[in-house]
C-alpha cells in the first residue's frame, strides 16, 4: 500500500530516512480518500509487525496496538499544527483513557471481546485526537464515549486461534471510528450529551460479562467457525 500511494522503489526504501518518509507522504495528497488509505496503511503496518512477532507497543494490548499509532500519524501528518508537544499530549489523553477502562471493565479480550481491545483502542485515540484538535476535557470524554458506544458487543473471530485474522483490519476501523468520534466532538456540545463516558464504561464491562464465552478470544465462535485456514502453525 505504501509502495502504490507513492510510486516507491521497493529497492531504496529500507534506507531511506524515516524523516524523508514523513515528509514524502506528507506531501503526498490531500485528498480525503487517499489520507483515509494511508490511515488504514498505518494501523496495517503495526499490527503486521505483531503478527511476525515483531516488537510493538501495547496500545492498549497487540492485538489492538494499530490503532493508536494510526490515529497518531494522522494527526502528525496532515494537520499543520502538529508538534511534539502535541504528541505528547495525545499519549497522555489516550493513556488516562485507557485507565479508565481498565480499571472500570477490562482492556482483554479474553474478558471482554474485541470490544475491550478495538473499542478501548479506538476511545484512547479519539480523546488523543479530540485533544489535539483543541478541544476541551468534556470533548476529549466525549469523543472516548463515542468512540466506545460503535464497538459495544463486538465478539473476538481469532481464526485459528491467532491474533491476526480479522484482528489486523479491525485496526483500521478502529482508527477510523476514532477519528470520526473526535470530529464529532468537536463539533458538538458535551452538555447536550445523553451518554456519558461513565456510562459506556459500566455498559461494555456488562455487555462483556453477558457475552459466551465462545465469543470471546477463544476461536470457538464467530467468523473463526466459518473460515478454514490451511497453515501448518494454525
Amino acid at each position: 500500500m505504501n509502495r502504490a500511494m507513492l510510486g516507491d522503489d521497493p529497492t531504496s526504501r529500507s534506507s531511506r530516512p524515516i524523516e524523508d518518509w514523513f515528509k514524502l507522504i506528507v506531501k503526498s495528497t490531500s485528498d480525503f480518500t487517499r489520507i483515509n488509505r494511508w490511515v488504514s496503511t498505518f494501523a496495517l503496518a503495526v499490527n503486521e509487525e505483531n503478527a511476525c512477532f515483531g516488537r510493538v507497543v501495547t496500545a492498549p494490548t497487540n492485538g489492538a496496538a494499530g490503532v493508536i499509532p494510526a490515529v497518531l500519524m494522522y494527526y502528525w501528518c496532515f494537520f499543520e499544527q502538529s508538534d511534539e508537544d502535541g504528541v505528547v499530549d495525545f499519549l497522555l489523553t489516550a493513556s488516562e483513557i485507557g485507565s479508565l477502562f481498565k480499571k472500570g471493565a477490562t482492556i482483554s479480550a479474553a474478558m471482554g471481546g474485541c470490544q475491550a481491545e478495538i473499542g478501548v483502542s479506538s476511545a484512547m485515540a479519539a480523546a488523543g485526537l479530540a485533544h489535539c484538535l483543541g478541544g476541551t476535557v468534556a470533548q476529549c470524554l466525549m469523543a472516548a464515549e463515542i468512540a466506545m458506544e460503535h464497538h459495544l458487543g463486538m465478539t473476538c473471530d481469532p481464526i485459528g486461534g491467532l491474533v491476526q485474522v480479522p484482528c489486523i483490519e479491525r485496526n483500521t476501523m478502529g482508527a477510523i471510528k476514532a477519528i470520526t468520534a473526535a470530529n464529532i466532538a468537536i463539533g458538538s456540545d458535551p452538555a447536550e450529551a445523553r451518554v456519558t463516558l461513565d456510562d459506556v464504561i459500566r455498559t461494555m464491562w456488562e455487555t462483556a460479562q453477558d457475552m459466551g464465552t465462545k465469543y470471546k478470544e477463544t476461536a470457538e465462535g464467530g467468523l473463526a467457525l466459518h473460515v478454514s485456514v490451511k497453515v501448518v502453525e494454525c
